[in-house]
């Protein structure tokens, strides 16, 4: 394991329709290869400061600023919709960037915008997996969309996300072989009214249900309107009670130029002490 560091480290603990993040300007390279194991360590909720994932802001030489983006699991991850909008507004209240910016991810560029309170993000061109799947779980048989928004996705239309075991079919469906070997996330949808779905995510890379993925409310929108024809924008209700707004342009049998908005908030700031990774 490479060597983690020895001083305090300031940080921003932020939020993004209740996914959380821990949020570092790495833009003089202070955290290398050890990002991995020290997002293990700080992502941990009882031991640390705990966060869905860890989002260190570096310098590009192409748009306003990169990203490296690590699950809590340690493991890093192409994109992350509700992350990528707080990395955006991170990056403006630090005058890293404008209202309006652009920057490096390994789902490729992502642009971003402030508006009011809100942040929008514009999501990589979408890729239609696998529409109306037969997935043999142990439950039986269910009807799965398999969409590309960055990361990987799967959306399950159910009649009552609620009442739905997350973590459990969640964790079956994620690990499923039709998913193998890098696994997908896993989406329980709901409509609520014509428009407007409930959504519960269980994320790969945290292994469990989060309040919130963007990535996923974009996946699930998506489906929704190709299944039942609806018009942007779509409303997706999060298990955190707040809202995501998916708006995209239909294209033949498919979508381009989606984009994410949602509210992104900063809960707290100070210094990581190096205590919260010790051994």
């Amino acid at each position: 394991m490479k060597t983690l560091p020895t001083t305090p480290i300031p940080f921003a603990k932020m939020n993004g329709a209740g996914n959380d993040f821990i949020l570092i300007d790495n833009r003089r390279g202070e955290i290398g290869p050890e990002a991995a194991e020290l997002a293990r360590r700080v992502c941990h909720r009882r031991l640390a400061v705990g966060a869905d994932g860890l989002i260190l802001i570096e310098p590009s030489e192409s748009a306003d600023f990169a990203w490296r983006f690590f699950n809590s699991d340690g493991s890093l991850a192409e994109m992350c919709g509700n992350g990528a909008r707080c990395a955006a507004r991170f990056a403006h209240l630090h005058g890293i960037a404008g209202p309006t910016m652009r920057f490096e991810t390994l789902a490729g560029l992502i642009r971003a915008e402030l508006r009011g309170n809100e942040v929008a993000v514009g999501i990589t061109p979408p890729l239609l997996v696998g529409l109306d799947v037969a997935l043999a779980v142990s439950t039986g048989t269910l009807r799965v969309d398999c969409l590309d928004t960055g990361v990987p996705h799967a959306v399950v239309f159910v009649d009552d996300p609620a009442a739905v075991d997350v973590r459990a079919l969640g964790r079956e469906i994620r690990f499923h072989r039709r998913f193998a070997p890098a696994g997908t996330n896993v989406n329980f949808a709901g409509v609520k009214e014509p428009g407007r779905l409930a959504l519960r995510t269980y994320e790969r890379g945290v292994e469990d249900e989060t309040l919130a993925c963007g990535t996923g409310a974009t996946a699930a929108a998506l489906a929704a309107a190709r299944r039942f024809g609806w018009a942007s924008p779509v409303s997706v209700d999060t298990a955190s009670g707040r809202r995501l707004t998916v708006s995209f342009v239909v294209d033949g049998d498919g979508f381009r130029d989606p984009w994410l908005q949602g509210d992104a908030r900063l809960a707290c700031s100070g210094l990581l002490s190096p205590e919260a990774w010790a051994d």
